[in-house]
């Protein structure tokens, strides 16, 4: 499956730290704003010293080239800065889900092995809690509302210089290691090279004119930072082509409204949710949503029809793209020239990525236009690897670069892909990954839980809820409120169980693995 007439390619890719990104940015576009967090903005040149400092303040800590440093904050400016630090001074950025608890940071921090910790004060209390889970004593930089706190984040740049440099190879060096749960499982940590990211970018930029960004964008970040798709393609996105960040650390939408009005977004990403939100909420018609050019979607997918709804609504051209935490993220992306788009389509692969359709159960049989199956991918943005996981990593990507994504797909013979369905168990809540293993793991620590099996439901505002299937244990009566409370104490808001069915039994395999359409589908037993 080829989409060479449809996206011309940019090979060579060149190859550079993904922090040049913020070098390059202030020598062109020094004092335009870069971003606004709040009341406070800040150039491009501001940035680049800013993100300088941190990387010695890190570099004078005694971190060395590939150590881990966790990020645990909301999307701030601080966030930025620390991103472009650590990168610059060879360190590995492993950002985490301000939204986990304690257990699921514990298992990011011990598993990434993270010597230092960039925390914003509002998530001290639930950090304590995990390093005790974790047994973990790495060193913490807390981002506190007071700037002159003696140790602060700023406070230590304040009182630093600029950083000296450091010698990397991006081709092999990582610059981030997200976590993922991939197809199935707890979460892995997602190797990704500064080649990986920074070529990714250049996709993004190159996708076609009608869609590019620019220096004049002004850029809404309510999507997490901790995200790939906050990452890559809205933080590095704007930062390589100069356009301007405007920081969201909660959403709100009538917040959301107004940041788009008064600050005159013209470019918005987001998630089917939101825009199903949109076209509910009945304030979005006494807004001034002009300058929005065009909105694009992605994390989950979106139905032609309802792709449509928003566009009505918001007045300009709405696309949908595609991609994993593996990929960079982007794999995809549609077309906002109305001759080209295919609503309900991710569209065709990015410049020089190749993809294929193969048979689930073979992959080694590619399948022709038309036909569904498993979407394969390859291309510069590919991730390495699982960190310290060899067998998932085999399990996921072949010996000549293949990806499985675990997706269901058909593609057209012009290259536009359609997501159907997931081969893997993943649950997508709001475009979050839900691993069923993780939340089953979970249930049957209860002692009034013999066993329990978790899919996920389709949900016209989530996309998908979890639902968990309970076998109670002998004698017991808990209930279904019961058992989602348990849930809820334990992991974060987008993992936790929203129904509950009490069953006699889990239907298995002989092997022990769970039947999961079975679940979903009883009449097929």
């Amino acid at each position: 499956m080829s989409s060479t007439t449809l996206r011309p390619s940019l090979a060579p890719y060149e190859s550079y730290p993904i922090h040049k990104l913020l070098e390059r940015a202030a020598e062109k576009h020094g004092d335009r704003v870069a971003v606004i967090d709040g009341s406070k903005s800040f150039t491009y040149d501001e940035m680049a010293v800013l993100s300088s400092r941190f990387a010695s303040v890190l570099a004078n800590s005694g971190l060395e080239k590939g150590d881990r440093v966790g990020i645990l904050a909301p999307n701030c400016v601080e966030f930025v800065i620390a991103f472009y630090g650590i990168a610059q001074m060879g360190a590995v950025v492993s950002t985490i889900n301000s939204g986990y608890r304690e257990r699921e940071i514990a298992h990011q921090v011990k598993d990434s092995g993270c010597k230092t910790l960039i925390v914003h004060e509002s998530l001290n209390e639930v950090l304590t809690e995990a390093l005790l889970l974790a047994g973990e004593t790495p060193k913490i930089i807390a981002i506190t509302a007071e700037t002159h706190s003696t140790g602060s984040f700023w406070d230590l740049i304040d009182g630093s210089e600029p950083f000296g440099g450091c010698e990397i190879d991006p081709d092999n060096d990582l610059a981030a290691l997200p976590y993922s749960s991939g197809t199935t499982g707890l979460s892995k940590g997602v190797m990704l090279t500064h080649f990986n990211l920074v070529s990714n970018v250049e996709q993004l930029v190159g996708l076609n004119e009608a869609s590019q960004m620019g220096p004049d964008d002004v850029v809404l970040v309510h999507l997490p930072l901790f995200h790939i798709y906050g990452m890559n393609i809205l933080m590095n996105g704007c930062i390589a082509v100069g356009a301007t960040q405007v920081m969201m650390g909660r959403f709100d939408m009538v917040e959301f409204l107004e940041l788009i009005e008064h600050e005159g977004i013209t470019v918005l990403f987001t998630v089917p949710p939101v825009g199903l939100g949109l076209t509910q909420f009945p304030g979005v018609s006494d807004r001034d949503l002009s300058k929005l050019r065009l909105a694009f979607f992605g994390a989950a997918p979106l139905s032609g029809e309802l792709q449509e709804r928003i566009s009505e609504v918001l007045g300009c051209p709405v696309i949908q793209g595609y991609g994993l935490t593996e990929t960079s993220p982007l794999a995809n992306s549609d077309f906002a020239e109305p001759g080209l788009t295919r609503p309900g389509s991710i569209g065709p692969a990015a410049p020089d990525t190749e993809e294929k359709i193969v048979d689930v159960e073979d992959s080694d049989k590619e399948l022709p236009a038309g036909e569904t199956g498993e979407l394969m991918i390859r291309g510069p943005q590919v991730m390495i690897g699982y960190f310290n996981n060899p067998e998932a990593t085999a399990e996921t990507i072949t010996e000549d670069g293949w990806l499985h994504t675990g997706d269901i797909a058909r593609a057209d013979d012009e290259g536009y892909v359609w997501i159907l369905d997931r081969k893997k168990e993943l649950i997508k809540y709001k475009g979050f990954q839900v691993p069923p293993a993780e939340l089953e793991g979970l249930l049957v620590e209860h002692p009034d839980v013999s066993d329990a099996a978790v899919i996920g439901k389709e949900d016209e505002e989530s996309g998908e809820i979890p639902k968990a299937f309970v076998v109670r244990s002998a004698g017991s009566e808990i209930s279904s409120e019961e058992v989602m409370e348990f849930v809820a104490e334990r992991v974060s808001t987008f993992k936790q169980v929203r129904e509950v069915e009490f069953v006699d039994s889990i239907p298995k395999n002989p092997s022990g693995k769970i039947l999961r359409r079975l679940l979903r589908d009883p009449g097929n037993g």
